[in-house]
């Protein structure tokens, strides 16, 4: 792969006259690339080596277990056999092995208080673009950014991904179920409606399907759900916060097609998006059963039945989603800022593709829509579609920019660093770095672009290795484990081992939504 600049050199000194010079710069060649890309769905997987050493923590140690001396640390040679790391580089940072023990009360929490934001509320959701609140990152902006990230990681964590699975492609807990499942009820909120999207579309496989004859559905997948904040973190955070959550794609494979770039038309002429994202997001068909009305008529249905039920109340709507997730966040931002003018609309999306041309971004911004996009800097996912002639033309941005054709990000970024962190793998993994909870991790740690890692970060480190083999092995954490125990499989009390049936309550419904009645047995 090759990235083309233009420079310009004065031709010789004291001279007026100058000449526009094309320089390349050559990367990592597209034949690693690809061969990283065929390899990345295996569990063992081609590597890219981008770094020889990584930095280590922000200035203050403090070690959990116990009062340790602090050792200096020992010169190592830059290329140390198998990536081992001296006994006082290990004793120097905060969590080793030992404390992925379970040592009871001993224990630091994984979440710090909350704070109460309700007079900050409007800056936090972007209302000046999270201008000073970046670069230092404001805690609680980290905190609130977090939260939303975990809204998304459990539309992952609750997927049936088992393609031998009669519910392939469906949620594993009903809505009334799922954040409790999942630990994720201290955050105040409950699902009110699940959306699907249609998997016969245009595009890679990006949504799963069974490979069995008879299952839940052959035409939908479960993208995610609306929540919405109960009274007491309503008043927290200062207004009742309606919630998206997309769903995206696990790997980041089916991403080299380029999405076949085409741009599709959406309100006037001049605005324009891509045509797989919206296809997902806005296709139908009444021969379904969960799709008889698209996912954004799922989603905007459900939006303003909230919006009709806390009449009277201070409303914000925050939209999020990681990779594929994040283009229909930005979708879905459009429609709902074009049918609702006024609502506060905030957008967080992780690890994101670009989605639209630049009267798409223009218009979103005229909407007064805020987005804020975090993005890891070795992620390929948010460099598409127009991986490499895309990348060219923003180098020659005095010139293409007012081309309609160019693909436009949109919103403020946090550009985050794999190597700022000491608990990551030396080498870029190209699924590794679109994980979202590396992603998350990450943004823990984030200080500043000039500060190292955050000492006293709190989420747990083990859920990096989830769904990946990013930690270094000194922690002792296993690869891939998060996985239903015995594949799924129970012993029954015939001494066979057998697939479970889903409980009645978790089998899909096309008709999860709550009433108005138990709407208000919530939220009491």
């Amino acid at each position: 792969m090759e990235v083309s600049t233009l420079r310009q050199v004065t031709m010789e000194k004291g001279a007026k006259k100058t000449k526009w010079v094309l320089k390349l710069k050559f990367g990592v060649t597209w034949e690693a690339i690809r061969k990283a890309a065929s390899s990345t769905m295996k569990r063992h997987r081609f590597h890219l080596t981008c770094a020889s050493s990584i930095k280590q923590l922000s200035p203050v140690r403090v070690h959990q277990a116990a009062a340790l001396k602090p050792i200096p640390r020992a010169k190592t040679k830059k290329n140390v056999r198998n990536g081992t790391k001296s006994l006082a580089y290990l004793l120097n940072l905060p969590y080793t092995a030992s404390d992925f023990i379970d040592r009871g009360d001993q224990m630091t929490p994984t979440k710090s208080q909350k704070e109460n934001i309700s007079a900050k509320w409007h800056e936090i959701q972007g209302l000046l673009n999270w201008e000073s609140l970046i670069d230092p990152l404001q805690p609680w902006l980290r905190c609130e950014v977090i939260k939303y990230g975990e809204f998304v990681q459990a539309t992952y964590d609750a997927f049936d991904f088992d393609p031998l699975s009669e519910y392939c492609g469906s949620c594993r807990y009903n809505r009334h179920k799922l954040f409790e499942e999942l630990g994720l009820t201290k955050n105040g909120y409950k699902v009110t409606k699940y959306i699907y999207a249609m998997s016969h579309v245009d595009v890679p496989q990006w949504l799963e399907r069974s490979h069995l004859g008879e299952t839940w559905s052959k035409d939908s997948n479960w993208m995610g759900y609306v929540a919405v904040s109960n009274n007491e973190e309503s008043k927290r955070i200062g207004r009742r916060d309606i919630v998206m959550a997309w769903r995206g794609t696990v790997a980041p494979t089916e991403w080299f097609t380029d999405l076949k770039a085409k741009l599709e038309s959406i309100g006037n002429g001049n605005i324009k998006v891509q045509h797989g994202f919206l296809s997902i997001y806005k296709k139908k068909s009444e021969r379904t059963r969960y799709n008889k009305l698209s996912a954004s008529e799922q989603v905007m249905q459900e939006v303003n039945r909230l919006i009709e039920f806390y009449k009277g109340e201070e409303i914000s709507f925050t939209i999020t989603g990681h990779s594929l997730g994040g283009a229909l966040a930005l979708l879905n931002a459009y429609e709902a800022a074009t049918l609702i003018p006024g609502l506060p609309i905030s957008v967080i999306s992780f690890g994101a593709p670009r989605v639209g041309n630049l009267a798409f971004k223009d218009k979103l911004t005229e909407m007064k829509v805020k987005t804020l996009r975090i993005v890891v800097k070795q992620d390929i996912v948010p460099k598409v579609p127009g991986i490499i002639f895309n990348n060219i033309l923003h180098k020659l941005n005095f010139v293409t920019q007012k081309f309609n054709w160019v693909y436009r990000h949109v919103g403020t970024e946090l550009k985050l660093d794999v190597f700022t962190s000491p608990y990551l793998k030396h080498e870029s993994d190209l699924l590794g770095c679109h994980n979202l909870e590396l992603y998350l991790h990450l943004l823990d740690g984030f200080l500043s672009k000039q500060s190292k890692f955050r000492w006293n970060a709190r989420r747990d480190v083990a859920l990096v290795n989830k769904t990946s083999d990013m930690l270094i092995e000194e922690l002792r954490i296993p690869e891939f484990w998060y996985e239903l125990p015995y594949k799924g499989l129970v012993l029954n009390k015939y001494g066979r081992w057998v697939k479970p049936s889903r409980e009645a309550e978790d089998i899909p419904s096309p008709f999860s939504v709550a009433s108005e009645h138990e709407s208000a047995l919530i939220h009491r």
